[in-house]
């Protein structure tokens, strides 16, 4: 799957420290959480619904994976759970008020760069007070959740969706004299 946000996750939702992998990454649980709320977002009728059936043929998503997912979803009050021979699932807010931070953490918990300036560290770093890279890395990581909350479910519902300018969110961590090269179209 991938896409703009799959490179945000940490080893608190399954990346194993040990990994040569050190990237960030969603777990496949959000990925499908988000796609199936742009699923329901990218529908005319605000009021439509699907069943976890239809969602998982659709994108070729485990059915019993999906399930679960979307039943989180719905007791977090993203999704409303309707029964009957047209039941399935429906947004329960408008897409617009629905954000991708919002999705991941109902669906991962929270985001974390690094465990040094979180609410969450239960092991203090012995380099915190003199590490280099602290205050940096807590910009970068408040930038992402900036991103992340400017993304609604609207936005993914559109095939051309703008990404939100990375630039001017970067700009606060870059050392003096440091340009980000930007392509223009």
């Amino acid at each position: 799957m991938g896409g703009w946000y799959s490179a945000y996750r940490t080893e608190l939702v399954g990346l194993d420290p040990s990994s040569p992998i050190s990237m960030l990454k969603l777990t496949k649980k959000a990925d499908y959480g988000l796609i199936a709320l742009r699923h329901l977002a990218a529908s005319r009728n605000p009021r439509a619904s699907a069943s976890a059936k239809d969602i998982s043929a659709s994108y070729r998503i485990p059915l019993p994976l999906l399930s679960k997912v979307l039943q989180k979803l719905a007791r977090a009050g993203l999704l409303i759970s309707e029964q009957g021979t047209n039941g399935g699932y429906r947004l329960a807010r408008d897409p617009h008020e629905i954000s991708a931070l919002e999705v991941i953490r109902t669906i991962d918990g929270p985001i974390i760069l690094t465990h040094c300036f979180t609410e969450h560290d239960e092991h203090e770093c012995s380099q915190s007070e003199l590490c280099p890279v602290r205050e940096p890395l807590r910009k970068v990581h408040e930038g992402i959740l900036r991103l992340l909350s400017s993304i609604s479910m609207s936005d993914l519902s559109h095939e051309e969706m703008q990404i939100p300018s990375i630039p001017s969110m970067v700009s606060s961590i870059q050392p003096s004299g440091v340009r980000i090269e930007t392509e223009t179209r």
